[in-house]
């Protein structure tokens, strides 16, 4: 069996090598193929990812923590002095680590732009939805509605509509338009994730899912990579209308953790996962999490990717490059509204 995946393995990575030196970038050919994915899927990404979680929890003992984490964090540049304990022994095991807080102040939210990184990491892609489709890196794109799912918290009716009509289907006022924003998260950067904005999150879905790599190197042949692995999409509304906020999991990302929703247990083993997904409804008031700008939401377990998808004003203009790095509380748009001066 170790075989077929490391075969599996080889065969993807010789494929991809042969087409990288025969097509230019973004060609169509450069797309994963249907007999690829197959290699993909009986690889066993859940059990592994569950075996490093274990691993990395398990504890060093005190000698052992300066020279093992030490290791890790120069291998991918972590910046301790930002740490809030930049001691290595004072971390009992890896996952720990991963988990680190940083000091007061080291990530200052920008009060100016209304939409700020919930993040550290680096920008894959961003732009307006287009057709219900939003773009993974250039020249790969993937359904709004497929990596949603369907719109039931709209009233709790079920939109069954074409990609156009769907995207149509979430805008909550007029003269807007919805956007998205893609950041990964690296095995070295700060792995909490915050609030972009001051919202109400009132619905929450879980898709078990895959648990492929989205490494950028994977995203640009994968298509539809973000809507194949397991995610837990919270859905609700801010000033401007629609909005919503996903976490999306990994090979090795042991666990997503959102501290308000403790109902969310992700990297389960396949017999007890969903067909498909599952739902929470938040009753406004009682259940609903409203959340301010800046404000600390969850955490991975190693790096991973997070998706914005939000309405907005149809002037509204994001500041960033695909390919830039940013930290959490950066913002990424450039106009300002007055309302949010005025706040």
């Amino acid at each position: 069996m170790q075989f077929t995946f490391g075969l599996g393995f080889l065969a993807i990575a010789l494929k991809n090598y042969r087409r990288q030196k025969t097509h230019p970038a973004q060609s169509p050919e450069l797309i994963v193929k249907d007999w690829e994915m197959l290699y993909f899927r009986v690889i066993p990404f859940r059990a592994m990812s569950r075996a490093w979680g274990w691993l990395t929890n398990c504890q060093l003992p005190t000698w052992a923590r300066q020279p093992i984490i030490g290791l890790y964090a120069r291998t991918f540049n972590c910046n301790m002095e930002e740490a809030l304990d930049s001691n290595l022994q004072n971390y009992p095991c890896l996952a720990e680590f991963f988990r680190r807080k940083l000091k007061e102040h080291v990530r200052p939210i920008d009060n100016i732009s209304c939409v700020v990184s919930p993040s550290d990491g680096t920008v894959l892609n961003f732009g307006r939805v287009t057709a219900g489709m939003m773009e993974q890196v250039k020249g790969v794109s993937y359904s709004l509605n497929e990596f949603l799912g369907p719109a039931y918290w709209n009233n709790g009716v079920e939109v069954q509509s074409a990609p156009v009509e769907f995207e149509k289907s979430l805008l909550l006022n007029e003269d807007t338009d919805l956007y998205h924003c893609v950041i990964y998260l690296a095995p070295g950067d700060y792995h909490c994730f915050h609030s972009p904005v001051e919202w109400t999150v009132n619905f929450r879905r879980h898709f078990p899912g895959e648990l492929f790599s989205v490494n950028p190197s994977v995203a640009k042949w994968v298509a539809g990579l973000f809507s194949l692995n397991e995610r837990a999409v919270y859905v609700g509304e801010w000033e401007h209308g629609f909005f919503s906020m996903t976490p999306v999991g990994a090979t090795n990302v042991g666990s997503i953790r959102v501290y308000d929703d403790e109902e969310l247990v992700t990297n389960c083993t396949k017999r007890n996962l969903p067909l498909s997904y599952y739902d929470r409804h938040m009753e406004p008031g009682s259940q609903s999490i409203p959340l301010k700008k800046g404000q600390i939401f969850g955490e991975f377990n190693l790096g991973s990717t997070i998706v914005l998808v939000f309405e907005a004003p149809k002037d509204f203009q994001f500041n960033i490059s695909p390919g830039d790095t940013i930290r959490m509380g950066q913002g990424l748009n450039g106009n300002v509204y007055p309302d949010i001066l005025s706040d």
